[in-house]
């Protein structure tokens, strides 16, 4: 056990003694009232775990929304994991993408097909991407339309992911339609 560690728990135990002795003297003195402030305590830390369990979707809402300037740009804040996130709606459904420069198609996992129409187990899987992750079939559909922001596009290519995949992506097929592309330190700039 390193120095840190130990410190971490004598502060734990001595911080444990203290509550514990102050809730055995109250039980001792006021029971009911004590059990009334026991479940206070409990509610307000199963609160707090739930908000924190919760962080990520809360954060990923709140924080990263892309916004449409007055000029008709389209500006994306880097998230807060590094990455660049555009959300489209695919067929009229709203779809989050991760922008992904080493992505050549846009590219849905099966969960974002089934949701904007497609059905992903009566697709043919007869293409290939060569990922990190190594190489996944892919199934080639075409997305009737996409909307991002003011910008309409209609009958896109795109791919299926066969494999197991977290996010839908935005690769270069689709960002190579706009002007301009700009990535900067902190937002992500398209402008048609």
């Amino acid at each position: 056990m390193d120095g840190d560690l130990t410190g971490r728990a004598m502060y734990f135990g001595l911080l444990l003694l203290a509550v514990g002795g102050y809730a055995v003297t109250q039980f001792v003195r006021r029971p009911g009232q004590a059990a009334q402030q026991m479940l206070i305590w409990a509610f307000i830390f199963i609160g707090l775990m739930g908000a924190a369990g919760m962080w990520q979707d809360i954060s990923r809402e709140a924080l990263g929304r892309q916004e449409v300037l007055e000029d008709g740009r389209i500006v994306a804040p880097l998230a807060p994991d590094g990455h660049y996130y555009l959300t489209a709606e695919i067929n009229g459904t709203k779809v989050r993408f991760m922008v992904d420069t080493g992505a050549s198609d846009i590219v849905l996992t099966r969960q974002d097909a089934a949701r904007v129409g497609l059905n992903p187990d009566g697709l043919s899987y007869f293409g290939q991407a060569r990922t990190a992750n190594g190489t996944v079939a892919t199934a080639p559909v075409v997305l009737n339309s996409l909307d991002l922001g003011p910008i309409h596009d209609e009958n896109l290519r795109a791919v299926v992911n066969g494999g197991e995949m977290d996010q839908s992506l935005m690769g270069m097929a689709y960002l190579t339609r706009f002007a301009r592309v700009e990535l900067s330190r902190d937002q992500l700039i398209l402008e048609r």
